[in-house]
């Protein structure tokens, strides 16, 4: 796949339309600005992949990606860059936007509607949402999905490390997710994350934790992975009339102790958290990805 988005995005880097949208300050956020890219000739569009960088970066630019551009001119999906920066507040370490319930996701939707208008694409006003971030933008992402669980058809957490919500709705845990954490990565990033993924997991979440070995807090191999895992979700989940839910007893399941994928229902179910994938490729990729091996095209 690796191959076939690099050849793909010199194609894509010089098509498309860019849109830009900002919010008013909110309640827990100073900015809250969006640039839109959308891949020349895609009408409809599927969805929005939505790029939510570091805390309080500028992720627009994240937009001009030849690699996501490549995947949004194939998938036929909206490209979305967030800025998103705290007002002035004593606990610098904790992002206050990423409480989405506090008005920053509400931002994110109002900017969707606006976009729809000035884009010509009036599905992007209820687009369904493919969310990926890093760091901050992880912790976005999973309180976007704990609140807004119905907009998203899959979503990411990539190494961040303050969280609002502990156990989610049935809803938010029935949305595929990939929680990824960096085996160099600080302590209390990981096992803050494998709480969240155990405490979800527990209660029957669509959710993958998966470990970079030797990764610290960078996106490191993270996106190949949510590059496989959200083209396959999208293809599982996108219906005609809206998102489909995932069949139960489908899927693989990837332990992390025996290091083995199967499909699920096939063995004893593990008396521990292992990862729900939901093709045998995602699963294949999150076994390299496990395992430092080099990915499979």
């Amino acid at each position: 796949m690796a191959a076939t988005l690099a050849a793909a995005a010199v194609a894509a880097s010089a098509q498309g339309a860019t849109f830009d949208v900002s919010a008013p300050q909110g309640a827990n956020y100073a900015v809250a600005s969006f640039r839109l890219w959308v891949p020349e000739g895609a009408t409809p569009l599927a969805a929005a992949l939505v790029l939510v960088p570091g805390s309080n970066g500028d992720g627009r630019a994240a937009v001009d990606d030849p690699v996501w551009k490549a995947f949004a001119s194939k998938q036929h999906v909206a490209l979305v860059g967030c800025f998103f920066k705290d007002k002035p507040h004593p606990e610098s370490f904790i992002e206050q936007y990423a409480n989405v319930v506090q008005g920053s996701g509400e931002a994110l939707l109002g900017a969707m509607q606006d976009f729809a208008g000035k884009a010509g694409h009036p599905e992007l006003a209820t687009a369904p949402f493919l969310l990926w971030g890093m760091s901050a933008g992880g912790e976005f992402n999973y309180e976007f999905t704990a609140w807004k669980p119905e907009r998203v058809i899959a979503f990411v957490v990539n190494k961040g490390g303050i969280y609002y919500t502990a156990l989610t709705s049935p809803g938010a845990r029935a949305v595929p997710g990939m929680l990824f954490i960096g085996g160099s990565d600080l302590d209390s990033r990981k096992d803050i994350i494998r709480g969240l993924f155990a405490l979800n997991q527990r209660g029957g979440a669509n959710w993958a934790l998966a470990e970079e070995p030797g990764a610290a807090h960078i996106v490191g191999r993270s996106r190949y992975v949510a590059l496989v895992f959200f083209q396959d979700v999208m293809e599982l989940r996108l219906g005609k009339d809206g998102l489909e839910p995932i069949a139960k007893g489908t899927g693989y399941v990837g332990d992390p102790k025996t290091m083995s994928i199967q499909p699920v229902g096939a063995g004893r179910r593990a008396p521990y958290p292992v990862a729900w994938l939901p093709t045998e490729r995602v699963a294949r990729a999150w076994l390299a990805m496990e395992t430092g091996k080099p990915f499979e095209n």
